[in-house]
């Protein structure tokens, strides 16, 4: 039981992950998370109203599978498998700039409290934030054709060109919000 509350080295998880990809290249397969929502969208009836979501996503009902069992994975290793875990493992400076810039529990918990307790979606500047952010992420997935980790997994793995420049987009991204927007947003 204790190889299930310990991270995973690369050297398991990597070898897993790839052995999934090649296996769903196998069966042709594309993975990603982002095209869940359009298979959702459209089994909820939105293909009526715009042709871009007028295909059958029974065709797609393996990935809905895989993002049930990640939401459920997620849950039981939060509630279930994190009981006594030990606090994050992210340097002693990255901490204290994230306290100085209000997130107390830095290094304790992966979602900092200052966004996502309970008590934070009362606060406007929070819901504004979480709005738009998630407006950002799904402007972004479907403008780059695809998230994270349809590019960065699955259209690496495919040897994909537009992939690898999504993913490098991901990274300067990522870093202009890291040390250029987030301390000017909080």
């Amino acid at each position: 039981m204790n190889i299930l509350l310990e991270p995973w080295p690369w050297y398991v998880s990597g070898p897993l992950i790839a052995l999934v990809m090649f296996l769903l290249i196998f069966m042709g397969k594309k993975f990603g998370m982002s095209s869940n929502l359009e298979s959702m969208c459209s089994m909820c009836g939105a293909g009526k109203r715009a042709d871009y979501f007028n295909f059958d996503w029974r065709a797609k009902r393996w990935n809905l599978i895989v993002m049930l069992g990640a939401a459920i994975g997620g849950f039981v290793a939060a509630h279930f498998l994190s009981v006594g875990a030990a606090p994050v493992d992210i340097s002693a400076e990255t901490v204290k700039s994230l306290e100085s810039l209000g997130f107390q529990s830095a290094g304790e918990a992966y979602l900092p409290d200052r966004l996502f307790a309970v008590e934070a979606l009362t606060e406007p500047k929070t819901l504004i934030i979480l709005l738009g952010g998630g407006l950002l992420i799904g402007f972004g997935a479907r403008y780059a054709a695809g998230c994270t980790s349809g590019h960065a997994i699955s259209g690496l793995s495919n040897l994909q060109l537009p992939s690898l420049i999504a993913v490098i987009g991901f990274f300067i991204g990522g870093l202009i919000m890291i040390h250029l927007l987030f301390p000017l947003i909080f």
